[in-house]
């Protein structure tokens, strides 16, 4: 069993050893803390269609989300009714999580390592997916390239929104942090 008190991921001692005096010695920083890092990794997973026909979907969602995430999803719920897709008010919807410190980490390196490499004529993902404040957004068609998913246990294939948050002030810091995580950018 792990010791999850004395564990290290991979990733985060790669960015204390390499990463951080990289990323000094290229951006010039004169203080450690400017250094950007990595603040949390947010996953969702919205039913749509799916959870309007059957409340279960929204279960089922949050289930697998909770298997990719090692850390228990929380059910997204509607805001407003919606009369024409048949939603009603707090009907579940989807599933979010939000990821920090050694989870992370792990999450980052089971993504770019098992994860896109499994994932069908993959040729990399935007380098253009930045909001301007350092944060980055991807989307995957379907979440069946997490080895924690058992494909003959799956109702439906859902699709799944990341959204890496970092600490960078600029998009260029934010790529070129992802870029020593080997985020494999194509552009």
């Amino acid at each position: 069993m792990l010791d999850e008190a004395n564990y290290t991921p991979r990733l985060k001692s790669i960015y204390a050893d390499t990463i951080r005096p990289a990323m000094k010695e290229e951006f010039g920083y004169k203080n450690d803390m400017m250094i950007p890092r990595l603040d949390k990794i947010v996953l969702n997973i919205g039913c749509g269609a799916a959870a309007v026909r059957d409340s279960k979907k929204a279960k089922s969602a949050q289930g697998d989300l909770t298997l990719i995430a090692g850390q228990k999803a929380l059910t997204t719920i509607a805001k407003k009714s919606i009369a024409g897709f048949r939603v009603r008010e707090e009907m579940p919807m989807g599933a979010k999580v939000t990821l920090r410190g050694n989870r992370m980490y792990e999450f980052l390196d089971r993504l770019t390592t098992i994860a896109m490499p499994r994932i069908r004529d993959f040729r990399g993902v935007s380098g253009k997916s930045f909001d301007g404040r350092g944060n980055y957004a991807m989307g995957l068609k379907e979440h069946l390239v997490f080895p924690e998913i058992d494909f003959d246990k799956i109702d439906e294939n859902w699709g799944m929104d990341i959204v890496i948050a970092t600490t960078a002030k600029t998009d260029d810091e934010a790529k070129a942090l992802l870029k020593a995580f080997n985020m494999p950018f194509n552009s």
